[in-house]
């Protein structure tokens, strides 16, 4: 802000602190009158920098009181601040061309000689011109004492722009040594301790050399005088030229700031001397330190001016688009001024036509809409206390916007809508039958949960949470459930979420807040109860930003979610009628608090002949329809859908098998495309010539393996795997080599087994020095893929007895099972998908413990046929099973 503004705003301690100075009060007034003055003459610098420590720019004498009171009583009748800002810059103009009128210097100081040695002030962030009157604003400690030096003295100073304007105490390497020097005309100390000084620029001087012993930095300097040795050849025609272009392009500037420039560019006309206008304009421009001090150092008179005429078209380009930016600025205010004036006349229209007021209309519309959804008393009085807010707002204000998407939210959530169940039971098994095949244990415990619903509809039930390998039928489960019960079905995916604000939504003050992701499917569901899917929840992330498995406590908890709370609704909603199901691949890493609220039903992966009876009832016609095939086109052989699933597909789910059931449906729809005529048969022969030669080939199972070679039985999230562990032994000094990317628990396992084999060496008919005599390597193939697990203990010790009996293990036979020292068997889990991986591998005969005897009801008794399971409970049974007769 320029000091103009502040003339009348001189604070009363502060006027009092200048008298008890010996400074009157007209003085004070007219210090600050300058200063106001040499401000507004730098238009260009707007914003001013009369609150900087070291310096504000300016240029003009103390100027009587009548000038001051004519200047404000002229703005007063044009009646704008800038013309009072006009006014005073031409004050100032004048006093600068009185005081340079006989060669551009005051003439009393001029008569002085200037001192070869002078004490210096370092300025931050200005240059200071010759022939300039400006008040300086000094605050550090050294600085004050170089100006006490000085009026101590001649009263001159060497004033030196800093190259580092960080610096608070700068050395002579951080100064210019091109400076101005000035005398001081009057110094003032101001109430807040800085010191405020009005100072005249007189010369130009050259630093040749710093003196840093005394208490101030002392400079011992010569004055420089203009020289026009660069441009002596240039007519007086082309500098005649370039200050008219420096005078028109100042008129200009003074155009596009909506100033009056008539007067003040008759001030500018009467400088008819190239350095001396060149000084002026330079001084009253926004120029940088780095700029200012090129042009100080510019002795050439025309040269100076030529800089200057550049810098001046460069303002002129940033004042023009400044201009531009005020001026579309301007016609935005127009245009929503224009909007407003013209809603006020469509109200005014729809008053007289007796259609009502929009926004009342509006309003009307929404509090209907809030009467219909039947909000509960809490959420009533929210919403009425938001629509006396809305009634107040303009309709186009942001908040308006947001208030009013929330109480569109509030109309159009289901607060008492509830879906009729349907709780026939035998009807709902026809539709869980119909939608799916097998699945027992999930469709009873379904019917279970219907069955307490339809005797006891106030009761709180589990949250379901299907757990088993890809494909195999989750998230479709969840939608026959639905629409078993005649529900609304809605999905939301968790893989991935890492925000708790997806769960419990946005608060309001956010920009772009929505309510949470229950919420919103509530709300698009359109009932209070409908059927929600929690995909993949075991696939949630925490960050930064929170833990959505945490959120989700409160809505999986009967106990709690009949007041779940929602960071955007910022009110209770019961979820306690919404029928929560989750899916997930595993249960390891889903947190334990949300673990204990759920009730786990695991899904294991299909049998070879739950696969033929999908395949032919649902994915075969699915494929057909999908491809553009009719019914009937295609018919495919149950020897082709088992070529498929053994050949091609070697999964627990059916994505494998329907991905190539869709590819030879694509390649059949071609053969129609090309005029060939349905139906078309395919068999196992029409299989391999369509989709080439099998992935998987039964090859890969040996009639016979090697001594030190051991089938085992491995779970994962694609269900059971069969795995193969090879021991070699070699001569060595007893070390132990585990290969294959086996985890901790593994290589437990595997030293267990080495112990057990060395305590039991004389009942195994091994040397009992071998483990001294031989190195033992271990190795489970498949090296790129991490195993771990406790369940490979029998594969292991079976393997390690067979390498160093030389017995064979019987190439029909897997086994799982954990081991200990004592030579026991314990349980394991995942058996029923392990058996399913065996006899998908063809095998014959499988070991587990005998603990897991329990868990054979699992496994269905048309897949039992097809394969001999052994339990034992000792290492010693589980070796009489798996080793052949010793080899001669």
């Amino acid at each position: 802000m320029s000091h103009s503004h502040k003339i009348n705003d001189i604070a009363p301690q502060a006027l009092d602190e200048e008298r008890k100075e010996g400074v009157s009060a007209q003085e004070f007034e007219e210090s600050n009158l300058e200063d106001a003055a040499s401000s507004s003459l730098r238009e260009t610098n707007d914003e001013g920098n009369a609150d900087a420590p070291t310096g504000v720019a300016g240029g003009a004498e103390t100027v009587p009181d009548s000038a001051e009171e004519s200047a404000e009583s002229e703005a007063e009748e044009q009646g704008t601040e800038e013309t009072v800002e006009a006014l005073r810059a031409l004050q100032a103009l004048e006093t600068v061309l009185k005081l340079g009128s006989s060669g551009g210097e005051s003439k009393e100081p001029a008569e002085r000689e200037i001192p070869s040695v002078l004490p210096v002030l370092p300025l931050r962030d200005l240059v200071v011109f010759n022939s300039m009157i400006i008040p300086l604003f000094e605050n550090r400690e050294k600085g004050m004492e170089t100006i006490e030096r000085a009026l101590n003295g001649s009263r001159y100073l060497l004033l030196c722009a800093q190259n580092d304007a960080t610096a608070e105490d700068p050395v002579p390497t951080e100064l210019y040594d091109v400076g101005s020097v000035v005398m001081i005309l009057r110094m003032i100390k101001m109430a807040d301790g800085q010191v405020k000084l009005l100072v005249q620029g007189l010369a130009r001087a050259h630093v040749d050399e710093f003196d840093m012993s005394g208490p101030v930095l002392m400079a011992r300097v010569s004055v420089l005088e203009e020289e026009r040795s660069k441009s002596a050849e240039v007519s007086d025609v082309e500098i005649e030229a370039m200050m008219r272009h420096a005078r028109e392009q100042s008129e200009h500037i003074l155009q596009l700031r909506g100033l009056p420039s008539g007067e003040i560019m008759g001030v500018l006309k009467g400088v008819d001397d190239p350095g001396r206008l060149a000084d002026i304009i330079a001084a009253n421009m926004r120029l940088s330190v780095p700029d200012g001090q090129k042009l100080l150092e510019c002795l050439d008179p025309v040269e100076r001016l030529r800089m200057v005429n550049g810098h001046l078209v460069r303002e002129v380009e940033v004042a023009t688009m400044q201009a531009r930016i005020q001026s579309m600025a301007r016609e935005g205010m127009d245009k929503a001024q224009k909007d407003y004036f013209l809603r006020e006349q469509l109200k005014a229209i729809h008053r007289e036509l007796g259609d009502g007021d929009g926004e009342e209309s509006e309003m009307e519309t929404l509090k209907k809409a809030l009467d219909k959804a039947g909000l509960p008393p809490h959420a009533r009085k929210e919403a009425d206390k938001q629509l006396r807010r809305l009634s107040g707002m303009h309709s186009d204000s942001s908040e308006a916007n947001v208030v009013r998407t929330y109480l569109d939210l509030l109309a159009e959530l289901p607060w008492k809508k509830l879906s009729r169940d349907r709780l026939d039971i035998v009807k709902a098994a026809a539709i869980l039958d119909e939608d799916h095949f097998g699945l027992d244990k999930v469709k009873d415990r379904i019917l279970e949960f219907l069955s307490v619903r339809k005797l006891n509809p106030d009761s709180k039930g589990q949250v379901l949470c299907f757990v088993g390998p890809p494909g195999v039928g989750k998230t479709s489960l969840g939608r026959s459930i639905a629409r078993a019960l005649g529900r609304k079905f809605q999905r939301l995916s968790l893989g991935g979420m890492r925000d708790e604000a997806e769960i419990r939504g946005h608060r309001r003050t956010y920009i772009g807040a929505m309510p949470g992701r229950i919420i919103q499917a509530v709300r698009q569901a359109g009932t209070r109860n409908p059927v929600i899917v929690l995909d993949e929840i075991d696939k949630l992330g925490s960050d930064f930003r929170g833990d959505p498995s945490s959120a989700l406590l409160e809505a999986l908890d009967p106990e709690q979610n009949s007041h779940f709370s929602d960071h955007y609704l910022n009110l209770e909603f019961d979820l306690s009628k919404v029928l929560f199901l989750c899916t997930a691949n595993q249960l390891d890493t889903i947190p334990a608090a949300l673990l204990d609220r759920l009730e786990v039903i695991s899904l294991s992966g299909y049998t070879e002949q739950e696969k033929l009876a999908i395949a032919g009832r649902y994915l075969v016609p699915r494929q057909t329809s999908a491809n553009g095939l009719k019914e009937g086109d295609v018919l495919f052989r149950e020897s082709a859908l088992s070529r498929l699933i053994r050949g091609y597909t070697r999964e627990a789910g059916l994505r494998g098998l329907e991905r190539q059931i869709a590819s030879v449906c694509r390649k059949l729809a071609r053969r129609k495309a090309e005029g060939e005529k349905p139906p078309f048969v395919v068999t196992p022969a029409v299989v391999a010539k369509l989709l080439g030669a099998p992935r998987f080939l039964d090859e890969e199972k040996e009639a016979e393996l090697m001594p030190g070679v051991a089938l085992g039985l491995a779970w994962t999230q694609a269900g059971g795997e069969v795995l193969h562990v090879e021991v070699s032994t070699m001569q060595g000094k007893g070390g132990l080599l585990l290969t294959g990317q086996l985890g901790d628990v593994m290589k437990e396992s595997a030293q267990a087994a080495v112990t057990y084999a060395r305590s039991h060496a004389g009942e195994l008919g091994i040397d009992p020095d071998f483990s001294q005599k031989l190195d033992i390597h271990i190795h489970v193939p498949a090296g790129a893929t991490p195993k771990d697990g406790p369940s490979a203990g029998v594969t292991l010790v079976s393997a390690l007895v067979s390498a160093l009996t030389g017995r064979s293990v019987r190439s029909d036979t897997c086994m799982t099972g954990e081991i200990t020292l004592r030579g026991r068997v314990l349980p394991v889990g995942g058996i029923k998908e392990k058996i399913l991986g065996a006899v998908s591998r063809g095998l014959k005969r499988a070991v587990i413990p005998s603990q897991n005897a329990k868990d054979l009801e699992d496994i269905p008794a048309d897949l039992r046929r097809h394969i001999d399971i052994h339990t034992v409970e000792t290492i010693g049974e589980l070796l009489t099973l798996v080793l052949e007769g010793k080899k001669e």
